[in-house]
């Protein structure tokens, strides 16, 4: 089953966070925990991207409350399923070996 994405741009709340995160991007991998691929990469939300190394990895069960839905379009569907594409053969790649 593929996964569901929120777009680019939505803005949530972690579960047991005080500040909402927008989210920047999706399948990130720690730099210092290349195993693990997170759902999203996110920043603190109004401020933006300020410096690259506070940007927050999470994944969907993470989030708690969706404040915005970000822009979606005919791009960001099919790149969504690109998306989803692509992390169904990775993990199958991975699983297999």
């Amino acid at each position: 089953m593929k996964k569901e994405f929120l777009p680019v741009g939505s803005v949530v709340l972690l579960k047991g966070g005080t500040k909402r995160v927008m989210i920047t991007g999706f399948c990130s991998i720690d730099k210092d925990d290349t195993e693990k691929i997170y759902d999203y990469t996110g920043c603190l939300y109004p401020e933006g991207i300020i410096n690259s190394s506070e940007l927050n990895l999470f994944d969907d069960e993470q989030i708690d409350k969706v404040y915005f839905r970000g822009f979606e379009d005919q791009e960001e569907i099919e790149f969504k399923k690109q998306l989803g594409t692509a992390i169904e053969e990775y993990l199958n790649n991975n699983i297999e070996e």
